[in-house]
């Protein structure tokens, strides 16, 4: 542990704690270095966050190895045909001995919660998730029990198997604050995956515990976020639902559903998380820029046509961030002096 249980931290040391947090998960993990701090921006920006991959791409292994570092209980749920709600949620379970029903609760209320496969799931099961990921609570027998918290989902699916897969449906979709695509590692990374994981494989250590990702997830929601930034996120959300009015009449019939008002705060939450995990409390546009292909991609619904011409979701979000111009800083007359004199050709120092 870096910081003592409960103790306050500032941007920096906070900055320092996620650090030391994602290098002892990528101790573990060879590359992926986008899924990993995508990872650490959903936790502390209090979302869930949906991994999609083809298998063997150390999927769930990160998810374990990230509830590890951060501390707090985990469990993983693997996802099956057959399951009912009851499995993951809780169930009344009748005891002669009391003579009345008690409630046994599900695997689902630990603080990382692990949905492996959750597309394999019945359309029942991911339904039965919606509660706990929005109201983070689940009621049963008309008792509503809260989750723990800090709170998290992280679910896997794999996108290349259709036959026995149940596509999640947009309002769960929606659920997650970010859907991560994990791709094949490069060939040096492979390589060191032989090298590190085929004799013993590394473990990593705990970093953090539930206090101290509650006190990281407060200095987020700390970070500044500028009313021009802010105006920029809503209008690149705007920009799916009214394509036309922002210079993009062609995605009209590309486009049938934009993204919900979750897109929005996600964006700023996402950016947020990502500007402290960089040490600074204030959010740049680069910040949501960089996270938007995350947070809206999956939440834009494609046209007929658009499917049919095999136009990915994250295309549509690239055409979007390249059309809505972005806030640019405007320097005041002492601001500019003092960058000019910074700036300015000195011939004594080139003598």
């Amino acid at each position: 542990m870096i910081a003592d249980e409960g103790e306050s931290v500032d941007n920096q040391e906070a900055a320092q704690l996620a650090g030391e947090a994602l290098a002892q998960v990528r101790r573990v993990i060879v590359g992926q270095e986008h899924m990993v701090e995508r990872l650490m921006v959903a936790l502390l920006a209090r979302g869930h966050c949906l991994l999609e991959g083809v298998p063997g791409t150390a999927k769930t292994l990160a998810v374990r190895t990230f509830a590890t570092v951060v501390g707090g209980h985990f469990a993983r749920v693997q996802f099956t045909p057959d399951l009912v709600p009851s499995d993951i949620v809780g169930t009344r379970i009748y005891k002669a001995s009391q003579e009345g029903f008690d409630v046994e609760l599900g695997p689902i209320f630990v603080n990382f919660l692990l949905a492996d496969e959750i597309n394999r799931a019945p359309a029942k099961v991911q339904s039965a998730m919606l509660e706990v990921m929005a109201e983070k609570q689940v009621s049963i027998g008309g008792t509503t029990y809260p989750a723990p918290d800090p709170y998290i989902v992280i679910a896997t699916q794999n996108p290349i198997e259709s036959e026995g897969v149940y596509p999640l449906p947009e309002a769960q979709r929606d659920r997650f604050l970010l859907k991560v695509d994990v791709p094949y590692p490069h060939g040096n990374e492979e390589f060191e995956i032989l090298r590190r994981m085929s004799v013993s494989a590394p473990t990593a250590l705990p970093v953090l515990d539930n206090a101290m990702v509650l006190e990281l997830q407060r200095r987020t929601d700390e970070v500044y976020v500028h009313n021009l930034v802010a105006e920029y996120v809503v209008r690149l959300v705007l920009a799916t639902r009214s394509p036309a009015d922002f210079g993009m009449p062609d995605l009209a019939d590309v486009i049938a559903i934009g993204c919900s008002s979750r897109a929005t705060l996600g964006l700023v939450a996402a950016a947020r998380a990502l500007a402290l995990i960089h040490g600074r409390d204030y959010v740049l546009p680069t910040d949501v820029q960089a996270v938007a292909r995350d947070v809206m991609a999956h939440r834009l619904q494609l046209s007929f046509d658009a499917v049919a011409d095999d136009i990915d979701p994250i295309q549509v979000v690239d055409r979007v961030l390249a059309v809505v111009p972005a806030p640019t800083p405007v320097w005041n007359q002492q601001q500019r002096e003092a960058a000019q004199q910074q700036h300015a050709y000195r011939p004594e120092f080139h003598g």
